[in-house]
Formats: structure tokens, C-alpha cells, sequence
């Protein structure tokens, strides 16, 4: 299984690329769709949203299985401090994929609000989570 680890190791980057770029643009949708006035535009937001997230659901379970398939090749990992902290962010980063499920939902049945200041916050969220996994991935501080 180690002779495939590379593989497993770039299918795990692509697609974490693939949920990331998800996790960056559809809170921006969010904002967009509690701002639009017209019926058919947040009717456009909701069936973009849910493409969206299904792509980036695709992305997020694709990196998780070959996730799965590096600890499997290299057990070791989970007994590194560095890891460790990586899989408490990650579990926190599936919880606000989820959370962004609920904001469909949320917006869907109308919700709007001009005020999107804490949209515009919720929107930024991703990017921490992105510099604090690579950061340790990289980096591997302790």
C-alpha cells in the first residue's frame, strides 16, 4: 500500500483543492442571494448554491478517502501532534461545510437581509481554516 502513497497523497491535494474552492465561493453566494430583490435572481442564487455544494461535497468525501488511504499507508501519522491538530481542524471545517448546507436551506425559504456583515465574516472562515492546515501539513511544528 506504501508504494502507492504518493497517489493517494495527490489525490488527497486535488481534491481538497476541489472543496476549498467550493468552501471560498459560496459563502460569496450567500451574500449575493440576501441581497437580490427579484424572485428570479434568488431563485438563480438557490439552484447555483446547490450545485455548488454538491461539487464541493464530491471534493470534501474524495478527501476524505484518500485521506483515509494515507493514514492506512502510514498509521504513524496518527500518534503526531502536528496531525493530530490537522484532524480537530478538519473536523471543525466539516462542521462548517455542513453549516453552509443550513444557509441554503435558510436562504431558500427566504431569509434576506441587507445587513450581510456577518455573511461578509462567515465568508472568511475558509481561508483561516486553509492557512492553519497547510501551515501544519507543511510546516509540521511539533
Amino acid at each position: 500500500m506504501y508504494a502507492y502513497y504518493l497517489w493517494f497523497k495527490a489525490g488527497h491535494i486535488a481534491f481538497m483543492v476541489t472543496w476549498f474552492a467550493g468552501l471560498f465561493y459560496l459563502p460569496r453566494l450567500f451574500i449575493y442571494h440576501s441581497e437580490a430583490d427579484d424572485p428570479e435572481g434568488r431563485s438563480r442564487f438557490t439552484l447555483m448554491e446547490r450545485r455548488l455544494y454538491a461539487i464541493m461535497t464530491i471534493g470534501a468525501v474524495l478527501t476524505l478517502v484518500f485521506g483515509l488511504l494515507l493514514i492506512a499507508a502510514n498509521s504513524a501519522l496518527l500518534s503526531i501532534g502536528w496531525f493530530r491538530v490537522k484532524l480537530i481542524l478538519l473536523v471543525a471545517l466539516a462542521a462548517f461545510h455542513l453549516r453552509c448546507r443550513t444557509w441554503i436551506g435558510k436562504l431558500e425559504a427566504g431569509y434576506s437581509n441587507k445587513d450581510t456583515r456577518g455573511l461578509r465574516w462567515f465568508n472568511e472562515i475558509p481561508a483561516l481554516f486553509l492557512l492553519l492546515i497547510v501551515g501544519l501539513a507543511v510546516l509540521k511544528p511539533f
